[in-house]
């Protein structure tokens, strides 16, 4: 299972009266609702997105209009240093999930990465770098920071014997900076400090005081906390939470179900995500896609969002790259699989119908018995920083 790679014929038609006639093709896309262009956008595969965008005659309502991720993996598609033109008209929350999603590299912050994005908005308009500024954690951007300069401040009056460090550059003759990196011309940090001193002079105060006094621990494990509560809000928990998919049971206790139980419904919520319904709900190869088919109308929303909160916890669980779109449906894969394993098999040892038994158990649950009978196959891939004799506490 894999991103839609088939252009659907309406995203055909429009591509080739683009190629006949642009002008023609961009009215077209122009008579779309917002919400068809958004569907249209992302249902595309990734390198045909740009072309949409360029057709789009109000990229200004379509672009905040995309999900967030969706816009990430776009944005990445187009490459990050030449997706200035998009974050122009990208809303807060959109940029801070781009960040959230590509910039870290598990519980740290990916410096690498966070100075592509950074440098982008640098490049965007003076109103959208501010804008990005804003919707990005201080600390945050005093990592960023802490990567590019160091600072120091002039200190009281009285210190006559004080010079500024050698080859250092200041806008208010109060913080000095210089660049820490050889290779590093300063261009896009010039160009964001200039701006912060013109229209944001207590974030430029905020900023420079936190490369010249905050310890990089401190900010890291704060900056960590606002990125779990965001994920969380789109539906992404904790590391340790969803671990909890792979917890061990006993064997005796795979196949216990009570008829009588009704799981609680899970209630829509904002899918960073564009997950229209369920893919491939006539794949033979998944019981539990039938299974939820057979569910009546508000049983099946209900599954819906069960099944997608449980392909995130896989997706975390599993460490899987959250910036790349081909994570979504490696997660939803690996869903289906062994929460199937675990349908059909609980159906077996109960002698019901395998409808009945989603109704009577949550998917979780369903996943959890199916990573125990394939414990080998289900176990999360080991990071590569942990030895090989460090015992995994999942599935033993």
């Amino acid at each position: 299972m894999s991103r839609i790679s088939n252009l659907t014929p309406q995203l055909r038609e429009l591509l080739a009266l683009a190629r006949r006639d642009r002008k023609a093709a961009s009215q077209a896309m122009g008579q779309l609702s917002v919400e068809a262009q958004v569907a249209l956008m992302s249902e595309a595969p990734l390198n045909r997105r740009a072309d949409l965008l360029d057709l789009s005659p109000t990229p200004e309502t379509l672009i905040p209009a995309l999900p967030e991720a969706e816009l990430c993996f776009t944005i990445k598609q187009v490459g990050i240093a030449d997706a200035s033109w998009i974050l122009d008209h990208a809303s807060e929350q959109q940029i801070a999930t781009c960040v959230d999603l590509d910039a870290w590299q598990g519980t740290v912050p990916d410096c690498e990465a966070l100075d592509q994005w950074l440098d982008a908005l640098a490049d965007a308009s003076p109103e959208a770098f501010l804008k990005g500024i804003r919707s990005l954690d201080a600390e945050v951007v005093v990592i960023f920071l802490k990567n590019r300069i160091s600072v120091e401040q002039k200190p009281p009056q009285d210190d006559e014997d004080w010079e500024p460090p050698t080859g250092s550059q200041t806008l208010d003759g109060q913080f000095y900076f210089s660049l820490v990196r050889p290779d590093d011309d300063g261009a896009s940090v010039l160009k964001m400090l200039h701006s912060l001193f013109n229209n944001e002079y207590w974030t430029y105060f905020r900023m420079l005081q936190g490369v010249s006094w905050e310890l990089d621990a401190e900010n890291e494990e704060w900056a960590l906390r606002w990125r779990t509560a965001r994920l969380q809000d789109l539906g992404f928990p904790s590391w340790d939470e969803s671990m909890r998919i792979y917890r061990y049971v006993k064997p005796e206790r795979l196949g216990r179900l009570n008829l009588d139980e009704r799981p609680p419904a899970v209630g829509e919520w904002h899918l960073p995500v564009w997950i229209p319904d369920l893919p491939q709900l006539a794949d033979d190869r998944f019981a539990i896609f039938d299974a939820i088919a057979k569910l009546e109308n508000e049983e099946r929303r209900s599954a819906f969002y069960a099944f997608v909160a449980l392909a995130n916890k896989v997706a975390v669980a599993d460490r899987m790259e959250l910036s790349d779109a081909e994570s979504t449906p490696k997660a939803i894969e690996k869903t289906a699989r062994f929460a199937s394993l675990g349908l059909e098999f609980v159906a077996a040892e109960n002698g019901t119908d395998v409808t009945e038994v989603v109704r009577s158990s949550t998917l979780e649950r369903l996943f959890n018995v199916g990573a125990n009978l394939e414990p080998a196959a289900a176990r999360p891939p080991r990071p590569p920083e942990e030895p090989e004799d460090d015992p995994d506490p999942t599935l033993n």
